[in-house]
């Protein structure tokens, strides 16, 4: 972890108190925000965003101009009102928008005034003026004279200001300008007029505003990139007035330098870090790094952080996967605003800013998506130092209009400056340059375009382009939204990795906690109990689109509410968490751990990773656990064999146990260092030997497993038999080599798909369990499937058309295809999610839609859910009286979730018309 933060505060504290005093007139009373947070009452003019506001790029000396400045609305930034009092007060850096400002209300042109001293400690030395960021077009006076201009509101921008000042007291005046949806600029959600998923425009300076003092040679930028292969950091050092400099770079870790490089300005420096502590989310490690200017002139010193990572995409299980360090890790994160309802854009504090990551942390996320908007450099801060990866929007130009040419020069150019901005940024690993085509045009060039400025990461082209816009067919990733979802995304490419990239909006009234107007959501809740056991719910319905969809992210919507969007998991006041905490961390851990493919309650087969056995798999054989070659053509016995239930462990739930599938109620155990398949006994030793606990792979990518009670000895191949192993210790299979392959089992999709059996050849009739419906059975009539009462004194044709013959499956044989008693070579299929009774045409579509793998009643104990085998987390549903194929939480009416478990839970009967 970087040293910092701590010195920093430090920093704050003394630099704060050398800010000169400004003379204002008599301080205005707070604008009341329509909802306050936790952290409103602690601003004041006094420390309105004290902090170090660069964490990237640190120099000892500043001044920070944050407070009251003069404030006036104005219909022309023609001419300065240099020397003039401003009638009203403005607290910087919180929009005009914003309560903590003071205006609270939107202009499209204004003026800021205010006045300065220079400390004199920086005599001899140029003096710069900072802007984090100012939305849109920025004027800059000092004592009457220009500085500069700059347009773009999420980018921060610099000015030398040192020929227009003089002793004593100095005049800054900003002009801005701010147009908002009414002009073609990058806005993102910001709105004149707010509604719906649009919000509260922020208007003005909104960033923290600074001086600092800099030597004629200065840095400017430190362009950082983690070459973990290498053992190096690729270091890019910007600066003005240095020609002819050479630059020293040097990576310390607690105080100590473990690296070093000179080298010339703007040349990539390759600067050794031996023996690199990769960051990850679970172990978000950052480095130190100090930058010299030397030479005639030089002496210019800066200090930073990185943190040591790659960024890829890789095929693991034969899906293509995006990867950190090499692994695949599953991107669980949400979908983050970045709204506040006393500061708009801007966070009343520092505190608030951490606070909003902290909890998303808290509650099991991994990643943030930061949802077309560009935040302070110190959020990012934080997401590096907390551990979450970053999916980083560009803010998008307005809806429902063209961009003209110079709207597009415009995006582009401030699409290029943001990338430059956070390319140093540690936690970032995906650039999404258009959301759901709002003001979208040439997809596919932006995102090459985004690719050649920076390669190290990866590019989402158009994230929502199933519901909205268009795909330009490139980039790294393809990105589905489906609200309540999660439906069925689009499966990943050879070249694009598949994602979720908005989910979820469940909502939950929070009166007294509301921003003013009528609350709304994708989906309402009627509590917090309610509220939770649906996030669980849809959460839980992630991991067989992970296993077998091929699925490596999900963003849910959203971790706060925003003004009338109330599907936050916070409101928006940040004062209550509306799920429970637990459940919600559990259920997204659990999310995370199935990537490895072990999923509690799913079957599963594990593949040997050794190199030259990867055709291997464990399975257990006259009770003894060893791997053998499985493949498609393989015995019916040997893949049963080969198939497990990953179960919650018997002796720690959070670990797993391994249930046979054939064998039901026998688990993998220990017994004198050798695995065996053997019946549960009921004693606290059988279960602590049928307990392994899932670890970080030791080679690759997968899963080792730990043995509970005999900690550091993991599941092993050793030869053709299996066994718990410790590497280095006293028997054969304990030998150090390849012992970390061996002990790394990639996590597979099952050789058995079906975890329920059906009498394949027999005829059977498939009843309602649903209460209240319990004497209708799924038949067949005029080729749609559909449920009737069925008795005794039924017509015969009925009996006959809700009779159904279980074959193998057609296009897999661990599952079921079901052929009409009446209509030989008809079978039950689905298509456009409805179910029907059609003729086999030899097609391998056709095959796909008519096999359904048998699963365990989702409801009761007895009976079967037919799950889709080419629609993943779908399953064979009663709707009113047609059937379907359903996903709880999905688009269609057919996918609502009240009593859906019921609704896919049949009972096997026998059969009406044998």
């Amino acid at each position: 972890m970087s040293r910092f933060s701590g010195w920093a505060s430090r920093l704050t504290a003394v630099l704060v108190l050398i800010g000169a005093v400004v003379a204002l007139p008599a301080q205005e009373a707070l604008a009341a925000p329509p909802l306050t947070t936790p952290w409103t009452a602690e601003v004041t003019p006094d420390n309105a965003l004290p902090e170090y506001p660069r964490p990237q790029l640190v120099r000892p000396e500043w001044q920070n101009l944050n407070g009251l400045w003069q404030f006036a609305a104005t219909g022309s930034l023609t001419t300065p009102p240099t020397g003039q009092e401003l009638a009203e007060r403005v607290l910087v850096p919180y929009p005009i928008e914003s309560g903590l400002s003071r205006i609270q209300r939107h202009e499209d042109r204004m003026w800021y005034r205010r006045t300065f001293t220079v400390p004199g400690a920086w005599s001899g030395r140029r003096v710069r003026l900072n802007f984090g960021a100012v939305s849109w077009e920025t004027r800059v006076w000092v004592n009457g004279t220009a500085v500069g201009t700059h347009t773009g509101g999420y980018d921060p921008f610099s000015l030398d200001v040192t020929s227009a000042l003089r002793s004593g007291s100095n005049e800054l005046i900003v002009g801005v300008y701010a147009p908002v949806d009414a002009a073609g600029a990058p806005v993102g959600k910001q709105r004149r007029a707010p509604s719906g998923i649009f919000y509260t425009a922020h208007s003005g300076i909104w960033q923290t505003v600074w001086m600092e003092p800099v030597n004629a040679a200065s840095v400017t930028r430190l362009d950082t990139t983690p070459d973990v292969a290498a053992g190096q950091l690729d270091l890019v050092v910007q600066a003005a007035g240095a020609s002819g400099q050479q630059v020293r770079a040097e990576v310390l870790t607690g105080g100590n330098v473990v690296g070093t490089v000179t080298g010339a300005i703007g040349a990539h420096l390759r600067v050794p870090v031996p023996n690199a502590r990769l960051w990850t989310p679970d172990d978000p490690f950052l480095y130190d790094l100090r930058v010299t200017l030397t030479g005639t002139g030089g002496g210019d010193v800066v200090t930073g952080y990185f943190g040591m990572r790659s960024v890829g995409k890789a095929v693991v299980g034969g899906v293509l996967r995006p990867t950190l360090n090499g692994r695949f890790v599953f991107q669980l994160g949400t979908l983050d605003q970045g709204y506040w309802p006393d500061g708009v854009s801007t966070a009343p504090t520092d505190a608030a800013l951490r606070f909003d990551l902290e909890q998303q942390k808290a509650l099991g996320f991994n990643t943030v998506r930061k949802h077309v908007k560009v935040e302070p450099a110190r959020w990012y801060y934080w997401a590096d130092r907390l551990g979450l990866m970053v999916w980083q929007d560009m803010p998008s130009m307005r809806t429902g209009v063209s961009p003209s040419t110079a709207d597009r020069a415009t995006f582009e150019s401030e699409l290029r400056r943001v990338v430059d901005h956070l390319r140093g940024i540690t936690s970032i690993v995906q650039w999404v340059p258009f959301n759901e085509g709002w003001g979208e045009y040439d997809p596919a060039r932006i995102a090459d375009l985004v690719k050649s400025w920076d390669p190290s990461r990866l590019v989402n082209n158009n994230s929502g382009s199933n519901c909205c816009g268009f795909d330009g067919g490139n980039g790294d990733v393809v990105d589905d939204h489906i609200y309540v979802g999660p439906g069925t995304p689009q499966r990943p490419s050879a070249t694009r990795v598949a994602v979720l990239g908005e989910f979820g909006g469940l909502g939950l009234l929070s009166p007294g906690h509301q921003w003013p107007g009528t609350g709304f959501a994708y989906e309402m809740t009627s509590g917090p109990t309610a509220l939770t056991d649906r996030y669980v719910s849809v959460n839980e319905q992630l991991k067989p689109l992970i296993v077998n969809n091929g699925l490596s992210a999900s963003i849910y919507t959203q971790p706060t509410d925003v003004e009338n969007e109330v599907n936050g998991l916070w409101t928006y006041d940040r004062r209550v968490l509306k799920p429970n905490a637990e459940r919600v961390r559990a259920v997204n851990r659990s999310v995370i751990q199935s990537a490895t493919g072990l999923t509690a309650g799913g079957l599963v087969s594990l593949r040997v990773t050794t190199s030259g056995h990867t055709d291997r798999f464990l399975r257990h054989q006259d009770s003894l656990a060893r791997t053998d070659v499985v493949g498609t053509g393989s015995a019916d016995g040997l893949k049963l064999d080969a198939t497990f239930w990953a179960r919650p462990g018997l002796a720690d739930a959070t670990c797993f146990s391994f249930e046979s599938r054939n064998f039901p109620g026998h688990y993998l155990r220990h017994s004198n260092s050798r695995v065996r398949k053997d019946a549960r006994d009921g004693t606290a030793l059988f279960d602590q030997d049928a307990t392994f606990c899932a670890r970080a792979p030791q080679a690759g990518t997968g899963v080792s497993l730990e043995s509970l009670n005999v900690p550091g000895s993991f599941l092993r191949h050793f030869g053709d038999a299996v066994h718990i192993a410790r590497s280095g210790g006293p028997n054969a299979w304990d030998t150090a080599t390849s012992f970390a392959a061996d002990v790394t089992w990639l996590p597979s999709t099952p050789w058995w798909r079906s975890g329920a059996d059906l009498t394949v050849g027999a005829a059977q009739s498939l009843r309602v369990t649903t209460p209240g419906y319990t004497d209708r059975y799924l038949r067949h009539q005029d080729s749609l499937a559909r449920t009737d009462v069925v008795n005794s004194s039924s017509a015969q044709l009925l009996k006959e058309d809700a009779t159904f013959y279980v074959r193998r499956g057609l296009a897999e044989a661990s599952c079921f295809s079901f052929e009409s008693r009446n209509f030989p070579g008809h079978y039950l299929r689905h298509a456009d999610f409805r179910v029907r009774k059609d003729a086999r045409d030899g097609t391998t579509l056709f095959d796909q839609d008519a096999t359904f793998c048998a699963q365990p009643p989702r409801a009761g104990s007895t009976g079967v859910t037919l799950g889709s085998d080419n629609l993943s987390g779908h399953a064979v549903r009663h709707y009113a009286e047609a059937v379907h194929i359903a996903v709880p939480g999905g688009p269609h009416a057919f996918d609502a979730s009240a009593s859906y478990d019921q609704d896919v839970t049949w009972a096997v009967a026998p059969p009406w018309a044998p």
